[in-house]
């Protein structure tokens, strides 16, 4: 009854009597007086100016008007119903469509499994996902045209809601077999010896990395510097040496057993977080909303994972 509710009132009427063929029984079965049903017909007659029915012994027939009326409204009943329906579908999370926007890393492997995770619970929702720089992401937020960030950031910003915020040290990234492997830490003088790929330098894990540097007036000459994630890992797991990234972007290569993460004992790499956001002062689709409480809970690294990139190794501080 609810699709009725979006229909002009006299076009169901009308329809009524199309499928009754009688001013009474339509009015019967909409619950209204005979009277209410002829005025909503000769207020439409009158609009159109032609007659919408012939007037026949066994009951009113459409005229050729009325035909095309009746085609026309029926679509609308059609259409009314839908509506109503995937209104419903998205209270219930059968269908919906969810906008993101991210920092590149979080787009290779995170987000990704995020997306299949909860599509496993609620297979009718879709997803749309780009990738852009830390503060563009934040950017799209505030202009609408993404439902969720996700970003790394290193101060609050205007008209933004942070739903999830945690410290997101840059680490240190090697094959197993790495020399520093061994270590759940290292310095960064562990590190220079080693050939290493970094990020450029619009990247927050490589700005952090190079004032961890300057503060220790450490000159790393890389071997290779790109704007892709996936060629600075490429490049550690061909052999090519030590990278940098974030806890997140390489938990599951970590998990996997492909890659070795350990973490930099330096203050000045620990000066970002990872932030969920949203445009402030918004109501969110309940589709929205669910998803970001499944990014919050997958968010946190596992406590195994988490202490082995996290947890200090004072016994490694000197060089090997």
């Amino acid at each position: 009854m609810i699709s009725h509710r979006l229909q002009d009132t006299a076009l169901r009427y009308f329809l009524e009597v199309v499928r009754s063929g009688s001013v009474s029984e339509a009015a019967a079965r909409l619950s209204v007086s005979p009277s209410a049903v002829s005025r909503q017909v000769t207020g439409l007659e009158d609009l159109l100016g032609l007659p919408l029915f012939e007037r026949r012994p066994r009951g009113m027939v459409p005229s050729a008007a009325g035909e095309l009326l009746a085609a026309h409204a029926r679509r609308g009943a059609l259409e009314a119903d839908r509506v109503v329906s995937d209104i419903q579908a998205l209270r219930g999370l059968r269908r919906g469509l969810i906008r993101l926007c991210a920092s590149g890393g979080f787009v290779v492997e995170f987000l990704p499994r995020a997306v299949a995770l909860f599509r496993a619970r609620h297979p009718g929702m879709q997803f749309h996902m780009r990738a852009a720089a830390p503060a563009a992401v934040t950017q799209v937020v505030l202009d609408g045209d993404a439902d969720i960030g996700l970003t790394y950031s290193r101060a609050a910003e205007r008209d933004i809601e942070v739903h999830h915020r945690q410290v997101s040290p840059v680490i240190a990234i090697m094959r197993p077999d790495h020399p520093l492997a061994r270590h759940a830490s290292v310095t960064l003088a562990q590190m220079h010896p080693y050939p290493i790929a970094l990020p450029d330098g619009n990247n927050t894990a490589r700005q952090l990395f190079d004032i961890a540097c300057s503060q220790r007036r450490l000159v790393f000459e890389p071997a290779l510097v790109t704007g892709q994630f996936e060629a600075l890992t490429h490049f550690v797991l061909h052999g090519g040496g030590l990278s940098i990234a974030g806890e997140v972007t390489v938990r599951e290569r970590v998990r996997r057993g492909e890659l070795h993460a350990a973490q930099i004992r330096e203050r000045a790499v620990n000066g970002r977080a990872i932030e969920l956001q949203t445009l402030a002062g918004r109501t969110l689709p309940e589709g929205v909303h669910a998803f970001l409480g499944h990014l919050r809970a997958l968010l946190p690294a596992p406590p195994a994972q988490r202490a082995a990139t996290i947890a200090p190794d004072p016994k490694n501080d000197t060089p090997p």
